[in-house]
């Protein structure tokens, strides 16, 4: 186990991105590049700067020189101070809490300001905007008030190119983040048992998260069970176990942002029938998705030979979503692996397999993090594939 808060992205890597995007930046012809985060998704300006913002917003503005500037909320400018890679911080306004206090003593910066300090200036801009889905209209406005004669477009693409392809400093963050998430799957396995509540078993893994050096979960925790196992996305609740019931483990660790999180069910018993026929069935498409990765295959090859696995063993009415999608900074981000994906495996891409198979009265994913390499793919995570049952 490493020193906990030794395994991180180093400062000079921060420095290199903001020169990669510039290059991007100067290809598409763009003045400035804006990328914008929240607390819930705060990769890309975390992607630049290392800060992650608390109910406040906060943004970063890079030039084609690759110069950079941080911007914050009024009430995050020594936090930022104290945690940003960037040196130039600014508060602004528009990237106000939620609340929306006026503030009626601050005198903000502004745009330009900010624009200025990374030697952007002049009317007619060509602005590029990144993270456009968590840009807020206040964000937005704010911009477009700043700077009426320039030409705003939409620039995810240039993170998505980015981000795609990860570091060793990257990789070793998510390995580290597996480590920790198996460690606490384990433990809740061990403290496990009918008449206890998915949360309680959420705080179990929380313990253990913590103790081995997580700087937080890298995802709200899933430990669900029986029905609320069909669900691809949701929350822990107060359900009490019950001896037989089928409970899905989800549980993740972050490293200096980077989000590692595993998945497998555990049967509160033994499980037999059409559902072990199931749950195991769902295993087996997690290993063809594994045996298909490697560089240069297409994207959408793989996700079309995942959905006819589906088919041709009778389980297409069980199908939910592709085979892989990205991991990094967000648990889930850029790009997934879908049939209509138009790109081919680089080496150093990073993925989630996570194959979710659901019925009407349960589901169950198998879930893992891996690297694409030149041959196949480099498992991050410590392996699963065992059915946990359990005797009680």
């Amino acid at each position: 186990m490493a020193e906990h808060g030794k395994i991180l992205i180093p400062v000079s890597e921060y420095k290199e991105r903001a020169l990669r995007a510039a290059e991007l930046i100067k290809r598409d012809k763009l003045d400035a590049l804006i990328v914008n985060s929240n607390e819930a998704d705060y990769a890309n300006a975390r992607y630049f700067s290392g800060f992650w913002p608390l109910f406040e917003r906060c943004g970063v503005v890079i030039a084609p020189s690759g110069d950079a500037a941080l911007m914050v909320g009024p009430e995050s400018r020594e936090f930022a101070a104290d945690r940003s890679k960037i040196d130039k911080i600014f508060v602004l306004k528009e990237y106000r809490e939620s609340a929306d206090p006026a503030y009626p003593e601050l005198v903000p910066d502004t745009f330009q300001d900010a624009f200025k300090a990374v030697g952007v200036t002049g009317k007619k801009l060509r602005i590029g905007v990144a993270s456009y889905l968590d840009t807020s209209v206040v964000i937005m406005e704010g911009i477009k008030d700043a700077f009426p004669e320039a030409e705003i477009v939409r620039a995810d693409h240039i993170m998505v190119e980015l981000r795609r392809i990860k570091s060793v400093n990257e990789i070793n963050c998510l390995r580290e983040g597996y480590r920790i998430a198996e460690l606490a799957s384990q433990q809740v396995i061990k403290e496990i048992k009918p008449g206890m509540t998915e949360l309680q078993m959420v705080g179990v893994a929380q313990r253990v998260v913590y103790e081995q050096g997580a700087e937080y979960e890298g995802l709200p925790m899933y430990v669900f069970s029986e029905a609320s196992t069909r669900h691809a996305i949701s929350r822990s609740s107060y359900r009490k176990f019950e001896k037989g019931d089928i409970v899905q483990l989800n549980l993740s660790a972050k490293i200096d942002g980077y989000s590692a999180a595993i998945g497998y069910p555990v049967v509160l018993g033994k499980l037999e029938g059409k559902r072990r026929d199931i749950v195991m069935f769902g295993l087996e498409a997690h290993k063809w998705s594994e045996k298909q990765i490697k560089a240069g295959v297409p994207a959408a090859d793989i996700a079309s030979g995942f959905y006819n696995y589906y088919v041709e063993n009778g389980y297409k009415e069980n199908f939910v979503y592709g085979p892989l999608h990205g991991t990094g900074l967000i648990e889930v981000e850029a790009p997934w692996v879908e049939t209509s994906s138009n790109y081919n495996l680089q080496p150093n891409m990073t993925f989630q397999i996570d194959t979710f198979i659901a019925t009407d009265t349960f589901g169950v994913r198998w879930e893992k993090g891996i690297a694409v390499t030149e041959t196949g793919c480099d498992v991050l995570s410590p392996e699963i594939g065992k059915l946990y049952e359990l005797d009680f």
